[in-house]
């Protein structure tokens, strides 16, 4: 059989897996019709309320094997049934997102059932899982974080796919790039179909009438209180560490190697003459220890992003209980993560002339000399504000809701 035939197979065999109504199935054992009970979805959602919590679980579990299963074998099989299969149709990330699609396309469309599906977050979560584990992740931890503070799942799906897209445009370097394009692509349009899925939740949400998740009490609440303090401890500790401890050593640090080399530091090797101008050997070690730094930034800024969101959204939950504290807190922490939104590029921007004052070029060398101080000024005070803004709101965390006085 051709290798093209045999991709196709598989992925025509990734549909049907896809396809499976395991919700509804599981409603018919239990002598359930999931379209006409609940909110007439077969998904894991109305099978928990329906069904009970269990058997949600189960669904959920199955829903999300038949999404992982196809894009964890489809590129061995491939290989086992023909050498060249896995790559008839390009890379064999190419084979991989065709299983994912056609997977997810199954569970939104069942040819089982009419093409009258579920909603595609589960399915989704197991092939996104497959393809891009850190940004899965990171949806999975903004829908759980989303849900115990709102108790909406519809919403917290929603946020589920939009910190998956964000995740995966921010944390690739060339996210639309020859050989990331695929898996790009796949993220932003399943994630657009579960909106539009969505689409009657949305509008709940928006009129204010959508049913919330029955979970509920002290427990729930102690666990947005404990979300709420770890991400403000993560967020002010390592960001007031990098700017006052590590920063301010490694650029000290580079500062002797260049004023005392060569060394042992530099391998014995003389990286400037040691007659060259003060001015010189600063310039040469502020580059050095920017490169350095740089690479720690987009993770020092994702982690500060994660935790200020993480922080903002549980606060949220307490913004209607009427106190000024409340009100308070919000806005600091709004303020806050708009710093890190702003310092983020302009950080990266800072990196890049950084290393421009070195250039060949004597325009674009004068230009980045010029432009180095006030933007890297401009950085290091975003961040002091930021980290005065993220203590402040971890100040705030004394005065949080008791279960005496729940407001969530």
């Amino acid at each position: 059989m051709p290798p093209l035939a045999v991709a196709l197979l598989l992925v025509l065999a990734a549909y049907l897996i896809g396809a499976v109504p395991f919700g509804y199935l599981v409603g018919r054992v239990r002598g359930v019709n999931l379209f006409t009970a609940g909110s007439g979805n077969i998904g894991a959602t109305n099978a928990a309320r329906v069904l009970g919590a269990r058997y949600g679980v189960l669904v959920f579990l199955l829903d999300f094997l038949k999404g992982a299963l196809p894009v964890a074998l489809i590129v061995p099989l491939a290989k086992f049934l023909h050498p060249d299969a896995a790559t008839a149709l390009g890379e064999p990330d190419v084979l991989r997102v065709a299983a994912a699609g056609v997977a997810f396309l199954g569970h939104l469309f069942p040819v089982y059932l009419g093409f009258r599906g579920g909603k595609g977050v589960a399915t989704g979560a197991g092939a996104v899982f497959v393809l891009v584990p850190g940004p899965a992740a990171l949806a999975v931890l903004a829908w759980v974080v989303v849900l115990l503070a709102s108790r909406t799942v519809s919403l917290a799906s929603l946020a589920a796919v939009a910190a998956l897209v964000a995740a995966r445009l921010l944390g690739t370097p060339a996210p639309f790039g020859q050989q990331a394009l695929p898996i790009t692509l796949f993220t932003i349009i399943g994630s657009a179909l579960v909106v539009v899925k969505h689409h009657s939740n949305v509008r709940r949400l928006l009129m204010g009438t959508e049913s919330r998740a029955f979970l509920d009490g002290p427990r729930r609440r102690g666990w947005v209180r404990g979300l709420h303090v770890v991400a403000l401890g993560m967020w002010f500790g390592g960001a007031a560490f990098f700017n006052f401890a590590a920063a301010p050593a490694i650029f000290d640090s580079f500062a002797r190697v260049v004023s005392d080399g060569p060394s042992d530091r530099t391998a014995n090797v003389t990286i400037i003459r040691q007659d060259a101008p003060e001015d010189e050997k600063k310039a040469l070690a502020s580059a050095l220890a920017g490169s350095a730094v740089g690479p720690v930034f987009p993770r020092y800024f994702g982690m500060q992003a994660v935790c200020g969101l993480v922080a903002l959204v549980t606060a949220m939950s307490w913004y209607g209980a009427g106190g000024r504290v409340h009100r308070r807190r919000v806005h600091l922490l709004v303020a806050a993560c708009a710093t890190v939104a702003v310092a983020w590029p302009l950080s990266n921007y800072v990196s890049e002339i950084r290393l421009l004052r070195f250039s060949t070029d004597p325009v674009v060398a004068l230009g980045a000399k010029e432009a180095f101080g006030p933007w890297h000024l401009a950085s290091l005070l975003l961040s002091f504000v930021t980290v005065c803004l993220a203590g402040a709101a971890l100040a705030l965390a004394g005065s949080l809701p008791h279960d005496d006085n729940p407001v969530a």
